[in-house]
């Protein structure tokens, strides 16, 4: 699949801002399976200095700041996206405490990284709660995939989607009990779990094309960030994604844009600025199939 994506966000203030500084982690991963054809990020008003660099996970990440004022600001992304099938990982499926114990014990600068996803961070907290519902799903002995797949299902089938119930802070835990949320809930509950385990899993930001239903017109604008889980299965299959949201394994419907600890490593945006007064923020994304 080809797609043409644009990610569109504008703030607005009823007062002028006088400074802002702000990053992006908007441009797509140039991956295996994944080739960004062309990237562009305009921003209006143009910013008094704006420069490129890869954060720590190999994000690359965009940053400009505005020394003058202004009242409106504009970021497009835009993005030429080719995506290809993903190989089927399932047929090297190997029991899932050998990748944990792999990865707990290995002194390989790939283990030190990989064991990096198995502890706590911003907005991940591990629990005996979160461990015994994982076990569920990782009996002992089963292959590590199979059992991904496993709570996949078991999180999209117990959880209900709940674009209300949630807010962009509202504690992993606080998801766990009310039983509802959106996609990055879901994706900070299933890696919140699997770290409890003590196997590793990074948060996957990205977006999903959306098929309308049948004899409806695709809305423009109407597709969204979206968010999923990997987990590191092993050095034959490597990193696994899955979709709680969905109960699906991403292939040609997921683009991957950044991967980090958890939400926090991997905004779209993030930024500080001085006045504004009180403002707004409004986003669109469109994910165009050209083929």
């Amino acid at each position: 699949m080809k797609y043409a994506i644009t990610h569109s966000t504008t703030y607005a203030g009823k007062e002028p801002v006088s400074v802002c500084h702000n990053q992006s982690w908007l441009k797509p991963r140039l991956l295996a399976h994944q080739t960004c054809e062309t990237f562009s990020l305009d921003i209006s008003p143009p910013p008094s200095i704006r420069a490129t660099r890869f954060d720590a996970f190999g994000n690359e990440v965009e940053s400009f700041s505005f020394n003058q004022g202004y009242e409106v600001l504009k970021v497009n992304a835009l993005s030429k996206i080719d995506v290809q099938p993903r190989s089927d990982s399932s047929e090297e499926d190997v029991p899932w405490e050998s990748v944990r114990d792999a990865v707990c014990q290995g002194r390989s600068k790939e283990s030190l990284e990989n064991y990096l996803f198995t502890f706590e961070s911003p907005r991940i907290r591990l629990s005996e709660e979160f461990q015994t519902y994982a076990s569920a799903s990782f009996e002992p002995g089963r292959g590590i995939v199979e059992a991904g797949a496993d709570l996949t299902k078991r999180i999209f089938e117990n959880f209900e989607f709940d674009d209300r119930a949630t807010t962009v802070t509202t504690p992993v835990e606080e998801v766990f009990r009310i039983r509802r949320g959106v996609c990055q809930d879901f994706a900070h509950l299933q890696i919140a779990m699997l770290r409890s385990l003590k196997l590793p899993t990074r948060y996957v930001s990205g977006y999903l094309r959306t098929i309308p239903p049948p004899g409806k017109p695709r809305l423009v604008g109407a597709d969204a960030s979206h968010a999923w889980v990997s987990l590191y299965c092993g050095p034959s299959q490597g990193w696994v994604d899955y979709d709680p949201t969905n109960n699906l394994r991403p292939n040609l419907d997921h683009i991957t844009v950044a991967w980090g600890r958890d939400y926090s490593d991997v905004p779209p945006l993030r930024g500080v600025f001085i006045g504004g007064g009180s403002h707004s923020l409004s986003v669109s994304v469109d994910v165009e199939p050209l083929g």
